[in-house]
């Protein structure tokens, strides 16, 4: 890697489809595979992506919707089948687009054959596939871990006498990657997927794949709380040190990007890691000492920081100083776990935000919907489907709200299911007009801006693989940095204030603005500079 022509996964977008949101093609009121090759025109004509990352599709008693794996090496219906998949991956293939798949090593459902003969006795030879321990002498676990559902890690199993050990939910056990037969098992997982075409994994909770062998209890986290929203309190008043990104974590994922390496001949694979670790050193090791495990360590840096021009640039600097010579930076401005972008930093600013993910240096990742400024759904608490937030007994827990069904026109369910169905959660309250056919029309829409930008990116060496470079004489409340190739530069200007300011930078001289986040102008820059509107972003090409 840095060497040579750059991999479709440097250059291209990967757009993350959360299958039982996107499009039901069967009446069930549930997203299916079928439904997301009826939208594959959509992703390859309308928005020109260049990878989907599917969301769980696995046997799963939907105890955390797919991401509690019954069976490893199938789809369960309510998906559709294995001929299902091996035909989207082939349609998306002859539409010249990669197919990224969840990997979900840490744990799988209870009900996998794996943990039921596990748990069946404690001779069983896959006793020690999983963690079990025994209780400390007054009966209580055997360590003293949080997890971020709440609550202890670990459950009390009657008919063996002792505690299984699950960082999620009690449904979730973790398997125990440091049996070599389980390491063998999961990696033989990765062949099946490649075998049938698929070309990269974004694999689940990396940061919690190993523990602590002598299971110490971890110590209380001092000082003022930094209260994630997802993990509430309980969860935030420890240090995780035992449980949560233990140095002999890369060992086990240095194996897993060898068996991708084992494809590379055929094409170039793919590994994205969920990493939530916000130490940018500790965080770039998932790169590995020589480049060999992750290619792509999921960066959420954008998801947490305030949103202003100074602490954003900040970050986008720290990011490109943590990363190893030769690796390649990433960013994510939403997901299935957190509240939508325009819910966070509202409309315009989404906007904003829109611009600087896809020209920034690195691999961008959109959120199905994102590209049309949808809004969280209102799920009132009877309609609440998200273990996370029944769990925690909270609204505010859910992320039922950010995996709103996608509206693709105006009509009662938004064109995602049949007339006369109920989706599986209630649509966004504004998809009458938040929705794909409504901005397909309006030359102005959050659609057509994501859409030019798209385009932009994909003509543009510079914005596709070129350097990034931060400016630094803008005034308050501006971003700018310069991306270039080249002869191919750009200067990119995004206002995150809500007053107009006048920009003189030398290189305006000889410019033009080549896209705007109002889209309603461009053309050449006058000698007096360019002013930028409120909230706006500009693409400004250089001379």
């Amino acid at each position: 890697m840095g060497h040579g022509e750059p991999h479709w996964w440097q250059t291209g977008v990967v757009y993350q489809v959360y299958p039982r949101s996107f499009q039901d093609s069967n009446g069930d009121g549930v997203g299916d595979l079928r439904g997301v090759i009826q939208r594959l025109d959509y992703l390859h004509e309308t928005l020109g992506i260049d990878a989907i990352w599917l969301s769980p599709f696995y046997p799963s008693p939907m105890a955390d919707f797919g991401y509690d794996v019954a069976d490893y090496t199938d789809v369960d219906p309510l998906f559709g089948d294995l001929a299902t998949f091996d035909e989207l991956v082939s349609a998306a293939h002859a539409r010249g687009m990669q197919i990224i798949i969840d990997y979900v090593p840490n744990h799988c459902s209870d009900q996998h054959p794996w943990f039921v003969e596990s748990r069946s006795s404690r001779t069983n030879p896959k006793r020690d596939w999983f963690i079990w321990a025994d209780a400390r002498p007054d009966g209580s676990p055997p360590t003293n871990w949080i997890g971020p559902f709440g609550g202890s890690t670990w459950t009390w199993d009657e008919t063996t006498g002792q505690y299984y050990l699950h960082i999620f939910l009690t449904e979730q056990p973790d398997l125990n990657w440091r049996n070599p037969e389980v390491q063998d098992a999961m990696l033989d997982v990765l062949r099946f997927w490649l075998e049938r075409g698929v070309d990269g994994f974004r694999i689940d909770a990396l940061h919690n794949l190993m523990k602590d062998l002598e299971l110490r209890d971890n110590p209380p986290h001092e000082g003022t709380l930094a209260t994630h929203r997802t993990h509430g309190e309980a969860f935030d008043s420890q240090q995780h040190i035992y449980e949560f990104d233990l140095d002999d974590n890369h060992e086990p994922i240095r194996a897993m990007r060898a068996v991708l390496d084992e494809y590379e001949a055929i094409s170039p694979r793919v590994a994205i890691g969920e990493l939530h670790i916000f130490d940018l050193q500790r965080w770039a090791r998932y790169y590995g000492d020589a480049l060999d495990e992750l290619q792509l360590p999921f960066n959420f840096g954008l998801l947490n920081t305030p949103w202003n021009a100074t602490a954003v640039r900040a970050l986008v600097d720290a990011i490109e100083a943590a990363i190893p010579l030769g690796g390649w930076p990433n960013y994510v401005i939403g997901n299935h776990d957190e509240p939508r972008i325009v819910s966070r930093i509202g409309a315009a600013q989404a906007r904003t935000a829109m611009m600087l993910l896809l020209t920034l240096r690195g691999t961008p990742t959109l959120y199905y919907g994102d590209e049309l400024g949808m809004r969280d759904a209102i799920v009132p608490a009877e309609r609440m489907q998200d273990p996370w937030g029944i769990r925690m007994g909270d609204a505010q827990f859910s992320r039922d709200p950010a995996r709103a069904p996608m509206a693709w026109d105006d009509s009662t369910t938004g064109g995602f299911c049949a007339d006369g169905v109920e989706p599986w959660l209630p649509l966004a309250p504004d998809h009458a007009t938040t929705n794909v056919a409504a901005q397909s029309a309006d030359p102005h829409s959050m659609l057509n801006l994501t859409r030019a930008l798209l385009q932009l990116r994909r003509s543009s060496p510079a914005l596709k693989s070129g350097a990034y470079h931060p400016a630094d004489d803008v005034p308050e409340g501006v971003y700018a940095y310069r991306r270039s190739a080249g002869d191919d530069r750009y200067l990119i200007l995004l206002s995150f204030i809500d007053q107009p300011v006048t920009l003189h930078l030398p290189d305006l001289h000889d410019a033009e603005i080549a896209l705007s986040t109002s889209m309603d102008r461009e053309g050449r820059v006058g000698a007096g500079g360019v002013e930028l509107r409120g909230h706006e972003g500009l693409v400004v090409r250089l001379g």
